[in-house]
């Protein structure tokens, strides 16, 4: 079934003229509502290019991870950050944070570049069937970053450095850990001050170097798949 943002019981308009222009869908067809953080099999009750009326069905069942992952993302060059969107919202992520670093790249955000990371995240979302939008938070300065990853229970850092320490050590250890940040350098890496001011423990994803993008997904996925429901 096709799946729609629902908010109050309606579509928006874009979607809307969408489902009725292009899918050729009418009233009667049901759909995947999108709805308050939760997913639903509904049906379109009303629909014209300009609005629809949809009715929730019944709930189907939640598939949102039980861990909570914060990304941390060194500041990298925007096509980088919005594949990171797209990525870590369909392995189930909760929170993506781009953080100015010392070696980053890229130097800024606006307002319109978070406009188009939600708009990714929430397309993502239809695809991978979550009931939730990751979310993504405005850019952090480094001190910023320090006091917000001090709230995790577990912090992780993959770094070139960290020759024997494994994100399995890490899990030996924190079992039981539900919400856990994970720190990537932007393209540049992270400065060794900044290993010695984070919070996190530092882990190796192998012998070989990784882009930034490439850890990050990587580090999620392994986290995932030890803590979460990969």
């Amino acid at each position: 079934m096709h799946t729609f943002y629902v908010t109050a019981g309606q579509l928006d308009k874009e979607d809307a003229r969408h489902a009725s222009r292009v899918l050729r869908l009418k009233a009667g067809d049901e759909i995947t509502a999108l709805s308050e953080g939760a997913r639903y099999r509904a049906r379109i009750a009303q629909l014209s290019d300009k609005a629809g009326a949809v009715e929730l069905l019944e709930e189907l069942p939640a598939n949102e991870s039980p861990l909570s992952i914060t990304l941390y993302q060194g500041l990298p060059k925007a096509e980088k950050l919005e594949f990171l969107a797209q990525k870590l919202t369909e392995l189930g992520v909760a929170r993506l944070t781009p953080v100015r670093m010392a070696r980053s790249v890229a130097k800024g955000e606006g307002d319109r570049r978070t406009e188009r990371l939600e708009r990714i995240t929430r397309e993502a979302v239809k695809q991978c069937r979550r009931a939730r939008a990751m979310e993504i938070s405005p850019a952090l300065s480094w001190k910023e970053a320090l006091s917000d990853m001090a709230k995790r229970e577990v912090m992780i850092v993959p770094w070139e450095d960290a020759s024997s320490t494994r994100m399995r050590d890490l899990f030996a250890a924190f079992p039981q850990a539900r919400d856990i940040g994970i720190l990537v350098g932007p393209e540049g890496g992270i400065s060794s001050e900044e290993i010695s001011e984070c919070p996190a423990r530092p882990v190796t994803l192998g012998p070989r170097i990784l882009r930034a993008e490439t850890a990050a997904v990587t580090a999620a996925a392994l986290a995932m798949g030890l803590w979460g429901d990969v």
